[in-house]
C-alpha cells in the first residue's frame, strides 16, 4: 500500500487535516456538507475515480475535492478525465508552502478545473 494511504474509507493525515478545514467552512455557512469518498465516477470500462471529498456549497453546487501531497501521473490523468466528463467543479488541493501567495485558509493551495 502506498505511503500515506490507509484502508479504503479511512482518511490519511492530509485528508484529515483538510476535513477540519471543511468543518470550519460548514460552521461558517460556506458549505452545507461534505462526504469523504462519497461517490465513485466511472471513466471507462474497468476504470473509475473516487474523489477524496464531495462537497455541497451553500449555493447548492457539488464540487469534487482531491487532496494530494504530490501528484502521481495516473492520479493527475484520472482527475483531468473526470473533470472533462462530469458537470462538477473539480478542485485539486495541496498543502500551501510558506512562499505561496494564493493560500486558502492559510494552509491550502487550490487549483480549480
Amino acid at each position: 500500500m502506498p505511503k500515506g494511504r490507509y484502508k479504503k474509507g479511512e482518511m490519511n493525515r492530509l485528508e484529515s487535516e483538510y476535513a477540519k478545514t471543511l468543518e470550519e467552512l460548514r460552521g461558517e455557512g460556506e458549505i452545507l456538507d461534505y462526504w469523504f469518498e462519497g461517490v465513485t465516477l466511472r471513466l471507462a470500462p474497468r476504470t473509475s475515480y473516487t474523489p477524496d471529498f464531495m462537497v455541497m456549497t451553500s449555493a447548492m453546487e457539488i464540487e469534487m475535492h482531491e487532496v494530494k501531497g504530490f501528484w502521481r501521473d495516473d492520479a493527475r490523468v484520472k482527475f483531468k478525465v473526470a473533470a472533462d466528463m462530469y458537470p462538477f467543479k473539480f478542485v485539486a488541493i495541496t498543502k500551501a508552502r510558506k512562499k505561496d501567495k494564493d493560500k486558502y485558509r492559510g494552509k491550502w493551495r487550490l487549483d480549480e478545473r
